[in-house]
């Protein structure tokens, strides 16, 4: 039986307490996983300033030099998992093991760790924006003359992670090369990805004492967010209210990422379904950057038909098959509340793709309980316009050219495909919205030099004032 150790300052220990990780359609166990007490945590974290010095001594080249070692280990070689050994094979079939997510999307999202880790100098210098990344090892420089300085805001980066997808750990993988040491808290369902990016760190030579993992209770998660220096937390919309008010914690919550088209846009909608259609249900529609909701000027109708009839054709498929689209649920019953709560809330609306398929639209195959896509197309005032679900969904909403941005409400990723001057404008003052691209680019598409959500060098680091008339800081 493979055990899952906590990781105390990057050594291995195992607890009396364990929690237990089964498949999600077998009922197989895969791991038993050693939880964490809020004391050991508590006593561990009173360590932070010795997991910071143990980073203090590299350069930031040497840590990119380091992360890129790294990314080679995490994709091709075996790493420990507590007394035993895995290999990138294994650890896909654990992750679709206990997520249901299939193997196909599981390696997609594991390349974009890869890539975080492989290129991260380009990270660096996107989030830092310096021509000299030397400067965050000697806490100063100069920009066009002027001076600026830099210090860390805290000793660590306490994150709680998310269990629906292996992609969002590249947000926090970047830490280490801002010498920042990690305690990190995995979701119940994924403790895979958090614990191998570790072990890939450490067999290319960063300090294990950089590094902490804790599975444990939401009392845990609340102690490691409280105590670390810095804190991500990646929750649903309850968690991401109970630490809004904390400057210290970076929230990763819903995106209700959007599809805007607007004049020649959305006059020739047809040139771009299937970006649109990608945008909404790649990685099964699991992630923050999915587009929920596709906000147009004119033929909003027939974007909505268009979208059902390509979703249509999407159906359960093995969890080992190249073309699967889909994911299946771990909890049958949570797949059958989210389906029955959009029921609830239709209000005259109609799920064009389940009218289509004419089949309900929760699946059971395989012993797989799946949500298979949905489209409603709706106004800007009725529920189902601006929600998010963990499947692919997506409200086709039509409105004036006036209305946009100010209906859109908050919106991680912004696609405006639309040539009105005035309305790019506006998009581009409005604060509601993280990330903002002009043209046909899928919401899903990601650049590594430009900051996901927030942004991790800020959140670290802060600037101070500096001025110096010494020779030996010039």
């Amino acid at each position: 039986m493979i055990h899952i150790p906590i990781l105390r300052q990057g050594k291995p220990y195992k607890s009396i307490d364990v929690n237990r990780a089964f498949h999600y359609r077998t009922g197989e166990q895969l791991a038993e996983i050693s939880q964490a007490n809020i004391g050991l945590i508590r006593r561990d974290l009173l360590k932070q300033g010795e997991m910071q010095a143990a980073l203090q001594g590299f350069t930031t080249r040497e840590l990119i030099a380091l992360a890129k070692k790294a990314a080679k280990h995490f994709a091709e070689d075996e790493l420990p998992l507590g007394d035993s050994m895995q290999s990138p094979d294994d650890i896909v079939k654990q992750i679709t093991g206990t997520t249901g997510s299939p193997n196909v999307m599981v390696r997609r999202n594991m390349e974009k760790v890869r890539g975080v880790l492989d290129s991260m100098e380009t990270v660096l210098s996107g989030l830092t924006r310096l021509p000299d990344l030397d400067m965050l090892d000697r806490g100063y420089g100069e920009i066009g003359g002027r001076a600026l300085s830099f210090f860390p805001r805290g000793k660590s980066l306490g994150v709680i992670l998310p269990s629906n997808s292996p992609g969002v750990h590249s947000l926090w993988a970047p830490a280490i090369a801002f010498k920042t040491p990690l305690i990190l808290k995995p979701g119940g369902s994924e403790p895979w990805t958090p614990y191998r990016i570790a072990q890939a760190y450490i067999k290319a030579g960063v300090p294990p004492e950089a590094f902490g993992y804790y599975s444990t209770n939401h009392g845990g998660g609340g102690e490691i967010l409280r105590q670390s220096g810095r804190g991500m937390l990646f929750g649903d919309v309850g968690a991401a209210k109970a630490w809004s008010g904390d400057p210290r914690i970076e929230i990763h919550g819903p995106g209700y990422s959007k599809v805007i088209l607007a004049d020649e846009g959305a006059k020739n909608w047809e040139k771009y379904i299937d970006l649109i259609a990608d945008s909404i249900a790649q990685n099964s529609g699991r992630s923050c950057v999915n587009c929920s909701s596709v906000w147009t000027t004119a033929n909003g109708k027939e974007i909505a038909e268009a979208l059902a009839e390509r979703f249509a054709k999407i159906a359960p498929r093995a969890e080992d098959d190249p073309e699967a689209a889909v994911a299946p649920f771990a909890s049958p019953d949570i797949a059958r509340r989210i389906s029955a709560m959009i029921d609830q809330e239709m209000d005259g609306a109609v799920d064009l793709v389940e009218a289509k398929r004419g089949t309900p639209r929760v699946a059971d195959k395989d012993g797989c309980t799946y949500v298979l896509p949905a489209v409603v197309h709706v106004d800007k005032s009725h529920a189902l316009a601006n929600r998010e679900f963990l499947f692919p969904y997506a409200s086709v909403v039509q409105v004036s050219p006036e209305e946009l941005p100010d209906c859109l409400g908050p919106t991680l990723v912004c696609t405006a495909i639309t040539s009105d001057r005035a309305l790019q404008q506006r998009l581009l003052a409005n604060n509601h919205i993280g990330r903002l691209n002009f043209g046909p680019i899928s919401t899903m598409k990601i650049s590594w030099d430009q900051p996901h959500e927030g942004n991790l060098f800020d959140h670290l680091y802060a600037r101070r004032a500096f001025q110096s008339v010494l020779e030996t800081v010039a």
